[in-house]
């Protein structure tokens, strides 16, 4: 038989405290009350607890003053307040303090059983060698930072905003902070905001009703709904338009939902995760983004480093990509020698993860299937990666030109000769076949149709079915 766990309850209004206990004895949960902040110490003292509830304000002491004081002298104890109907500063300042969550008055069953019931599956202390973060690869200091914080957030119910450079991994990180968290058994929804249309943006959000608009034959749940119990992850939120910014920010603040053309909103127990490349700083200040929105999705936020930034963790990653994309493909693992585990180190990546898989992938294309060398690499894509080392000096010395050509040498030319090679020997590794050439390349079809015209390696276009057979 289980032993009952405990929760306290802090709160100077009765009432408040009388249903919180009912509520909680009816989940069969021990509860222990206190009025104000100094009786909470002493019943903090007297024996473990598995959740602390606190109302914000109080005699002799605020709920945040309670939230600083579990966090130091009882960091593990998962601590959600209660706030007035109105304060959403207080609810941001408790949680980016370390509350795990928090309610807001009048106090909601619906809302205050799934805060209960998630609290309780926390572990007593935080347990960072409990979490799973071997998919951020990588033993660089940034990286092993990205990895405590996850372990961290993943204990928390607070809003996390991830920034950081397209390709960083910020997708990852917030599938991450999920797959740890005691929401790991709900949904993980992630959206692009930047991808749904404007005039479709709250019904897709928030769901609507048969009848609601011309098409709307039935009763259709939106995204809140889909993560309900779950996290939302809004990847590019920067991207949101200003009204539906204001709708969003009402949304979470109240933890419920109209759909449209619905007449009665409904309570939704959602993690917020968001995410974007853009500075929402400047966007703010240019009145592109709300302020009020971006302090409540900047609850905490983690900043996914560059992979610049971490160039010792490149070869491995590199060799550890590479054996994804040879598993999918269902080929033998070239060896990618050190020399070109050296050069690629050095390259600044802009694209970051994203780019360095994109690219290895044309170098896969274009090796001779035992070994991937630098050779491969300037051949599928010669001047780009040039351009992106990190000092200017080194895309002289790199060139591979005859030990004779003058300094005169003439660029077009010799631009000219690496883009022929490299469209010859995609042509070669894929049987002449254009459409598989053009992938390989990295460019459309009809971009290659006309380069090699331009390149006078084919005299006109030829018949584009017969290419793509």
């Amino acid at each position: 038989m289980s032993q009952k766990q405990n929760c306290l309850i802090v709160d100077d209004e009765a009432d408040i405290r009388e249903l919180l206990v009912m509520t909680l004895e009816r989940m069969d949960i021990n509860t222990y009350s206190a009025s104000n902040f100094e009786e909470a110490k002493i019943l903090l003292k007297q024996r473990q607890y598995s959740l602390c509830l606190t109302d914000m304000q109080m005699p002799g002491g605020t709920g945040l003053d309670l939230v600083n004081y579990i966090s130091e002298f009882h960091a593990g104890l998962p601590v959600a307040v209660i706030t007035a109907h109105a304060s959403a500063d207080n609810a941001v300042s408790a949680l980016k303090a370390g509350a795990f969550d928090y309610l807001s008055k009048p106090l909601s069953l619906k809302q205050l059983r799934p805060v209960i019931e998630f609290a309780l599956k926390l572990t007593p202390q935080i347990s960072p060698n409990r979490v799973n973060t071997l998919e951020m690869i990588g033993d660089s200091e940034p990286v092993q930072y990205v990895r405590m914080m996850i372990a961290k957030l993943a204990r928390s119910q607070a809003p996390v905003y991830v920034s950081g450079e397209s390709g960083s991994g910020k997708e990852l990180a917030a599938k991450l902070i999920h797959k740890n968290s005691a929401r790991a058994d709900g949904a993980f929804i992630a959206v692009n905001c930047g991808a749904i249309p404007e005039n479709l943006m709250e019904s897709e959000f928030f769901g609507y009703k048969k009848g609601a608009f011309t098409g709307a034959n039935q009763d259709k749940e939106g995204m809140f709904q889909a993560a309900n119990g779950g996290t939302l992850f809004l990847d590019e939120v920067a991207d949101l338009p200003l009204p539906m910014q204001v709708k969003l920010l009402r949304a979470i603040q109240e933890k419920k939902v109209r759909m449209v053309g619905g007449t009665s909103e409904e309570a939704v127990d959602v993690r917020i995760i968001s995410a974007t490349h853009k500075n929402l700083v400047e966007m703010m200040e240019a009145g592109q983004f709300r302020q009020d929105l971006y302090y409540r999705l900047n609850v905490i936020q983690l900043k996914m480093p560059a992979l610049r930034d971490r160039p010792s963790d490149i070869p491995m990653l590199a060799n550890l990509l590479m054996t994804k994309l040879c598993e999918n493909q269902n080929i033998a693992i070239p060896k990618i020698d050190h020399s070109t585990q050296a050069y690629i180190a050095k390259l600044q990546f802009p694209g970051n993860v994203r780019e360095l898989e994109n690219m290895l992938e044309r170098a896969l294309a274009l090796c001779d299937g035992q070994t991937i060398t630098i050779d491969d690499l300037q051949h599928q894509d010669g001047f780009r990666i040039e351009h992106h080392a990190p000092n200017p000096t080194e895309n002289i010395v790199n060139l591979p030109l005859n030990a004779d050509q003058s300094p005169e040498v003439n660029l077009p030319d010799y631009l000219e000769d690496i883009e022929k090679r490299a469209i010859v020997q995609a042509l070669i590794k894929t049987n002449q076949n254009k459409t598989a050439a053009a992938k390989l390349l990295g460019v459309s079809f009809r971009t290659l149709r006309y380069r090699l015209v331009k390149l006078g390696l084919s005299k006109d276009t030829d018949d584009e079915a017969t290419d793509e057979q």
